[in-house]
């Protein structure tokens, strides 16, 4: 015999969420002065799986994205429902430059620290770091670091942008780089909506080493295991959607295993709903010697309401490299440029390179 349980209606689903979450935030704020301070950190780990690696064992770009995401809602959700107002759900809007900085196998746990960094009065920095473990050796490495931003959303109008509650800085100093890291991506958001590109379908039978040749898109039909309480697609989906066809460019330019090496501010530009169809593009925009940039753009349009037509949801730029069966890194055949909008496009590329490659620089310089 069996038994089924009556479908509950959606506004049920909401209370009991907004009830679970109550209860989270009040264990939290119950802990006396120390309880606001454990909602600034969170910690989540598993083990690496066959099923999340690529046909040579690295674990897939998108894997690690998607987890890093993970940490950083968790942590910004628990922070903004510490205050009595509305509850809420934190929302990605962007992810700074992510770098991946070693490869991650089957068979390693991850480890993936998200901290609170600074707050403006809609939105939070979460820093991110994911740590490998070889559970054989107990060796650890660090993987990859990121910092993503978020706002807070209530959980009964999702266009409602809820207060972040501010946290205690450990300087003025810690304070003022915060908020200058905050204008900066504010600006570069702005820029990124300005220059929003349409996507043009390559040529038939186009010639190897092309841009056009290693164009590709993955569509993709949002269901309900996609999407937050909202019924909104989770970042972190998005995100391993996105790597996933810039290492299918990558690897039909060189046809050798490839790794993603790291991830140029991702920007969401507009929420996806359930039942939206995606499109998910990846084009070739710049080549080094050894890395290889990709634009990825996700389009989306419902299909329920048709004439609403297609918009633009989310960009960024993934920098892959190629390897050997040894996992040194390999040269990467030169790119062929056809049009003039590709040369226009591999020059801002080259200018992205060059300005990470002295940041870089830079930043070891300082450390040394």
């Amino acid at each position: 015999m069996r038994c089924f349980r009556p479908r509950s209606s959606k506004a049920a689903d909401v209370d009991r969420t907004a009830a679970v979450v109550e209860r989270v935030s009040r264990d939290i704020s119950e802990g006396g002065k120390t309880g606001t301070q454990q909602a600034f950190n969170y910690k989540l780990s598993r083990i690496m799986r066959p099923d999340d690696a690529n046909i040579v064992g690295n674990i897939h770009g998108g894997i690690i994205l998607k987890m890093i995401e993970e940490a950083g809602c968790i942590v910004s959700t628990r922070h903004c429902n510490t205050q009595n107002e509305d509850r809420c759900l934190a929302v990605l809007v962007r992810v700074e430059k992510t770098e991946f900085l070693y490869p991650v196998f089957i068979g390693e746990v991850t480890h993936v620290t998200a901290d609170i960094t600074y707050t403006s009065k809609h939105s939070l920095e979460v820093q991110v770091k994911v740590m490998a473990e070889n559970i054989l050796t107990g060796a650890k490495k660090l993987a990859n670091k990121a910092a993503l931003w978020y706002v807070p959303c209530s959980l009964k109008n999702v266009d409602k942008i809820m207060e972040v509650p501010p946290i205690k800085y450990a300087s003025a100093e810690q304070e003022e780089e915060g908020k200058k890291r905050y204008e900066a991506q504010k600006m570069e958001r702005l820029e990124t909506k300005a220059r929003i590109e349409e996507v043009v379908p390559p040529p038939p039978s186009p010639e190897q080493h092309t841009v056009g040749f290693s164009q590709s898109s993955l569509i993709h039909l949002v269901g309900p295991s996609d999407c937050t309480l909202h019924d909104y697609v989770h970042g972190g989906v998005t995100m391993k959607l996105m790597d996933e066809v810039a290492g299918i460019v990558a690897a039909r330019h060189c046809n050798t295993n490839i790794v993603t090496a790291s991830v140029d501010a991702i920007n969401f530009h507009r929420k996806i709903k359930k039942g939206c169809v995606v499109t998910v593009t990846g084009r070739l925009i710049f080549i080094s010697n050894k890395s290889m940039e990709i634009e990825v753009l996700v389009d989306a349009a419902s299909l329920v309401e048709a004439d609403k037509g297609k918009y633009r949801a989310v960009s960024a730029f993934f920098t892959f490299i190629s390897l050997d069966k040894k996992n040194k890194p390999l040269p990467v055949p030169p790119l062929k440029i056809d049009r003039e909008e590709e040369q226009r496009r591999f020059e801002e590329g080259k200018a992205r390179y060059l300005h990470n490659k002295a940041k870089r620089l830079a930043d070891k310089e300082r450390q040394q």
